[in-house]
């Protein structure tokens, strides 16, 4: 039997402690290479596409400018002023209030609860995952398209619908009163796929052993939901509410194919109402203001939700 082979200080080799193997990170040349290659191109763009033109539009709300030739005619903040002043501003403000809480109170709850209904796998299951998921695969032109033919007064599916109980069919795009709520349903229909595939997602990664410790204690299927479930999906709710609003603040392209923001401004927002205004009539310095104006809201909302709401995420 071989004996052990006995070891003086000078033959061990000093090594660091595990701790301090497993946080040692990458040394400071490989993370100055990294930054040195990877980091111009990206300031680079960023300040290409997004911080000289925020800056320029800035600098032609100053103006009453049309878009030719060198704006010169300074009026300073006036255009603000006239925006603020604007009726179909608020109006269009007011909707893109309507359409943030139809997407909180009615689209997230509605794709959280079909998430909890497909997250678990049955025969099935992924068929009704992607028939809901199709609508937001859908490009919104094309949603705006066809639901202005299913709402069509005189020959769409509204109106058929109406005429098979013998009342006259509404013209759900033509009336102040309606044009709106129309307007909000199509957005519900269009979006909420993507919130239930999020939950779907965070669901499928939830620990199950969480949910059946619960059982084991006694919770009911109920109070699993509320005391497991939910608690570990925050995160993702957070998540979801910030793409819900910032979405809802920039909802352009589908308002343009149904109603272009009328009747009378009862259907604008604030992207469809720059464009109306500063777009299509040519008053480039007045939409500059409002493009501006957006920017600050949005811009303060992130800040603010980041920091109140995901400040460890």
């Amino acid at each position: 039997m071989a004996r052990p082979i006995a070891t003086t200080p000078a033959m061990q080799v000093a090594r660091p402690p595990l701790a301090a193997q497993a946080t040692r990170g990458p040394s400071w040349d490989g993370r100055f290479t990294v930054l040195v290659l990877f980091l111009p191109p990206a300031l680079l763009l960023f300040t290409l596409f997004v911080v000289l033109p925020i800056g320029e539009a800035a600098w032609y709300s100053a103006f009453n400018w049309n878009g030719f030739g060198k704006p010169t005619n300074w009026i300073g903040f006036d255009n603000y002023r006239f925006v603020l002043e604007t009726r179909a501003f608020w109006l269009a403000l007011r909707n893109n209030g309507m359409i943030i809480a139809v997407s909180l109170c009615v689209q997230l709850p509605l794709a959280l609860t079909l998430a909890l209904m497909l997250a678990e796998r049955f025969r099935g299951a992924v068929a009704l995952r992607m028939l809901f998921f199709m609508p937001y695969i859908l490009a919104e032109i094309a949603t705006g398209l066809i639901f202005s033919f299913v709402y069509d007064g005189d020959y769409g599916l509204v109106a058929s619908i109406w005429r098979s109980f013998g009342a006259e069919p509404p013209h759900l795009l033509a009336s102040t009163d309606t044009a709106m709520l129309a307007v909000l349903i199509v957005i519900v229909w269009k979006y909420f796929g993507f919130h239930m595939m999020l939950f779907i997602a965070a669901l499928q990664s939830i620990d199950k052993s969480l949910i059946e410790a619960a059982r084991i204690d006694g919770a009911t299927r109920t109070q699993s939901l509320r005391h497991v479930v939910i608690p570990l999906l925050y995160p993702t709710i957070r998540l979801s509410v910030f793409f819900a609003i910032i979405g809802s603040l920039q909802l352009f392209d589908l308002v343009m194919p149904l109603t272009r923001g009328g009747p009378a401004d009862s259907s604008n927002t604030m992207v469809s109402f720059l464009y109306n205004n500063g777009i299509s009539r040519m008053r480039v310095g007045y939409g500059s203001a409002i493009g501006v104006i957006l920017f600050v809201i949005c811009v303060t909302f992130a800040f603010t939700y980041k920091r109140w709401f995901m400040r460890d995420e």
